[in-house]
């Protein structure tokens, strides 16, 4: 079985691309570690120790590719097994009502193994490589991954005991998906891609400019006035759960 699965995978153009048309169509899976406030270092041989807690995490990500949306996201102390990374995938095909029809990964033992393409083959799913080098492949997990690092976890001081950094990968996991515009997405953010929702920079906005005429253009997205020109705003900002790193920004008429 191995070996049939491993000469369908090579026999595979390199050059073809698997495109998403559609939210859960294809996810991506990936595993990376991440450093404690105890400091990612090793010494000398004998006295080396291996990369896992409490030197660092091993957190593992699920995302959809057509959306950018954060399907799972855990920590562990040591890297995963093939089977702790698909009952990940397991809990996010229930949270999610459907599995991707494919899925991207590298070739980390975890996912270049007989257990992980019989696990595939019970949900239907059809395991594929990422390209390297290829615009839209793996590298939309690793943009993922780098923003997690450079605006979460460099920035705090990572926790030691697992329900605090799985706590921090959920508030930010929550964040990503609902408040953190892409620029790749036309401004919208995962959630508003994912679900179908009117994005809100598509909504109607405030003129603050009283001489301005309500019917004219303005910047793209061009949407129409709410309410009279020469509306007074004022700028809200908040934090996912008093995180800093967080902010949740708002623009509000003032009364």
């Amino acid at each position: 079985m191995y070996s049939s699965f491993r000469e369908a995978q090579e026999a595979q153009p390199s050059a073809q691309v698997v495109g998403a048309n559609r939210p859960g169509h294809v996810w991506h899976v990936d595993l990376t570690t991440v450093p404690t406030s105890a400091g990612f270092w090793a010494s000398w041989l004998p006295f080396s120790f291996p990369q896992q807690w409490p030197f660092c995490w091993w957190a593992a990500v699920v995302l959809d590719h057509y959306s950018r949306r954060v399907m799972a996201i855990t920590a562990f102390k040591a890297p995963p097994t093939s089977e702790a990374v698909h009952n990940l995938l397991d809990g996010a095909i229930e949270k999610a009502g459907t599995a991707p029809k494919y899925l991207i990964r590298d070739k980390g033992k975890q996912f270049w193994c007989p257990e992980f393409k019989d696990w595939c083959d019970r949900k239907d799913i059809t395991p594929r490589f990422g390209a390297v080098g290829k615009k839209g492949s793996i590298a939309v997990i690793e943009r993922f991954i780098r923003s997690l690092k450079r605006e979460c976890l460099r920035v705090i001081l990572v926790p030691l005991h697992a329900q605090a950094i799985l706590r921090e990968l959920a508030l930010f996991a929550d964040w990503y998906n609902e408040h953190r515009p892409h620029t790749g997405l036309g401004g919208r953010t995962p959630a508003e891609v994912y679900c179908g929702m009117e994005p809100a920079s598509q909504l109607a906005r405030f003129e603050p400019r009283a001489r301005w005429p309500r019917g004219a253009p303005c910047a793209a997205p061009q949407v129409p006035v709410a309410g009279n020109s020469g509306a007074i705003i004022r700028l809200e900002v908040c934090y996912q759960a008093g995180r800093r790193h967080l902010p949740i920004v708002s623009l509000k008429q003032a009364a």
